[in-house]
């Protein structure tokens, strides 16, 4: 029989390469159109259908020398394989993704200016923790209203569970949540839904275990960053590097009908080619766009506060649609908690969320303390729109780097709960939920782990402590990683979704996303049409939405964060007609130009 799987692998050093397909051996052949690139003789007689395979090199790694340096006898997984059934230290296995019978094609998502998205780990979302189970739970999401799920990186990892960043697998999806037949049944039951997905990506850097690119090629390079070894982007061998990404990047796109990125960590590519690898990213994905008449969405997790990551190529950019805006999050959760430790620091005056909501970055060329240096640049307004900062209350980071891994709400009463999320969903970047945030979930969402190696798991539980010294955090409350009730503490409880506070809470949110959806104001993409007040005496903030520059009226989101009651100004406009309120008082009281607000409570008013 002849193969209908193409057994191709890039090993420019290997004198010789070996596929082992079902236990027996085949001989490989180099390709002469694709230097480095090895591949199976058209006659080779391999089984068809799903086999299990891996390869053998023998190496040298001296270019331009006959002497063999190192044999490698054991039988490696493939670098792109798109199944490891019995874990990433074990023989991969094919996988036809053309076998699935799609229901999306007429589906276009929604762009992302109009926008609500919601960040979902597939492992804590549902007690089974696969992505068959997630789908039982997308008339949730239909009913709150979101419009894209951003998925945690599902790509296969080393161990049972793991938040998601440390896949060395990166064209699989790890078996634990269905493996790849269940990611398509995912995406296609969203799409079927009118929920775009977006997939967290991470190029940055790999898993500690199970990482056997080296022994291919050279994927890293000397240097280090916070996670390890740096990707080789503009080394020897780079070429076949970045083909690795800019590949896995097609195939989500076409194996998998996934609507855009949001691409880890992006400042940690470290990169001096000419183009970046983050505009070549760009250029792919705006390909496919074109070939597919859908607008699809690259999203950086970027901490450079610089505007050319979300500049167009065309203009010597980074050429990304968003980026996620950290500034906003720790000035909001500074005002809504009162923390301000570490690098919460910088942002202990409300004025730091009121600058926010007019320039995205805080650190626009300022002095940073918990940097020791000045970061960042000022936007450009007429180049860059607000919906191209992807901001939250909470996030997976913003959750789980905290040392027991609470929640926002977990310190506050629902009221305030409730004016943070008036908050997010009326200010004018594109707002991001945390998996259940929606119904206040009393669940924490902690750093969790499964490394088989015990020393490894050791390191990463010692590490983990040492981490929470700057934030003054208490280490005794840092639950063990490795320990697998921290797993399980982290899962969402929803028996709790329709029971007294929660339920107010989940109703509030899905009122919020549908005023968010209905009022043109409130994705408006004028930055002149923002007007903001704040005081940090009298501890209120107010925040104004417009269709057009110093207009008289408008949405006013007035917030007080008190505890006691308030008059807050509503910044012109007459009659105030309330749209939202977040207290259980329906009454709000307006006198000419003002409110009074009762403590922790937030209203929306036409004026």
């Amino acid at each position: 029989m002849t193969q209908d799987h193409r057994f191709d692998v890039w090993a420019p050093h290997a004198r010789k390469v070996t596929v082992r397909i079902d236990g027996v051996d085949h001989p490989m052949q180099g390709l002469a159109d694709r230097p480095g690139w090895w591949t199976l003789p058209d006659d080779a007689d391999v089984p068809r259908g799903t086999v299990r395979y891996g390869y053998l090199l023998t190496k040298v790694f001296d270019e331009g020398t006959d002497k063999e340096r190192t044999s490698v006898s054991e039988v490696l997984p493939d670098p792109r394989s798109r199944r490891q059934p019995q874990g990433v230290h074990d023989l991969s296995c094919t996988f036809d993704p053309d076998a699935f019978e799609w229901h999306d094609a007429a589906w276009r998502p929604r762009p992302l200016r109009d926008s609500v998205l919601y960040e979902l780990h597939p492992g804590t979302f549902t007690p089974e923790g696969t992505l068959d189970a997630a789908i039982g739970k997308l008339d949730h999401l239909v009913d709150l209203g979101v419009d894209a799920v951003e998925l945690l990186p599902v790509n296969g990892f080393n161990g049972d569970h793991n938040w998601g960043y440390d896949g060395v697998a990166w064209y699989t999806v790890d078996e634990s949540y269905g493996g790849p037949e269940a990611y398509q049944r995912f995406v296609d039951a969203c799409h079927t839904k009118g929920i775009a997905v977006i997939q967290d990506v991470v190029y940055n850097h790999l898993g500690p275990s199970g990482n056997y690119l080296p022994l291919f090629a050279e994927y890293f390079k000397p240097g280090a960053s916070s996670w390890g070894d740096l990707i080789n982007l503009d080394g020897w061998g780079s070429d076949g590097v970045r083909e690795y990404i800019l590949d896995n990047i097609t195939m989500w796109l076409r194996e998998y009908h996934v609507d855009g990125f949001r691409l880890d960590a992006v400042h940690a590519l470290a990169d001096s080619r000419a183009t970046h690898i983050l505009e070549q990213i760009a250029q792919r994905i705006a390909a496919e766009s074109e070939r597919t008449g859908k607008e699809l969405v690259a999203i950086a997790e970027s901490d450079l506060n610089d505007p050319r990551m979300i500049a167009g190529t065309d203009g010597h950019g980074l050429g990304m649609d968003a980026q996620w805006l950290d500034d906003v999050h720790h000035a909001a959760h500074v005002a809504f908690t009162g923390e301000t430790h570490g690098y919460y620091g910088d942002f202990a005056s409300l004025h730091a969320l009121e600058k926010t909501m007019h320039t995205a970055y805080f650190h626009n060329g300022t002095y940073s303390t918990f940097r020791g240096r000045s970061h960042g640049r000022e936007i450009d307004p007429a180049e860059q729109r607000p919906w191209q900062f992807v901001t939250f209350l909470q996030n997976h980071d913003q959750v789980g780097n905290r040392a027991a891994g609470d929640r926002m709400n977990h310190g506050m009463s629902v009221d305030r709960a409730i004016a943070a999320a008036t908050w997010l969903l009326t200010q004018p970047y594109t707002p991001m939920l945390f998996m259940g945030e929606e119904f206040g979930a009393s669940t924490p969402w902690q750093f969790f782990t499964a490394h088989p190696e015990p020393e490894l798991g050791e390191a990463v539980a010692t590490g983990r402590k040492a981490e929470f010294a700057a934030m003054a955090w208490d280490h005794a409350t840092v639950p063990d990683p490795q320990d697998p009730q921290t797993f399980e503490r982290s899962k969402l409880d929803w028996g709790e979704v329709h029971e007294g506070e929660h339920q107010r809470i989940l109703d509030a949110y899905r009122e919020l996303i549908a005023l968010r959806h209905d009022t043109p104001e409130l994705t408006d993409q004028n930055w002149a049409t923002v007007a903001t007040q704040a005081s940090d005496s009298e501890q209120w903030f107010v925040l104004k939405r417009m269709s057009e520059p110093d207009s008289e009226h408008g949405v006013v989101v007035a917030v007080n964060l008190s505890d006691s009651e308030r008059e807050l100004p509503l910044m012109g406009g007459d009659a105030p007609r309330v749209l939202f309120a977040s207290g259980t008082d329906p009454d709000i009281t307006t006198t000419p130009g003002a409110v009074r607000l009762a403590p922790e409570t937030a209203v929306v008013l036409r004026v």
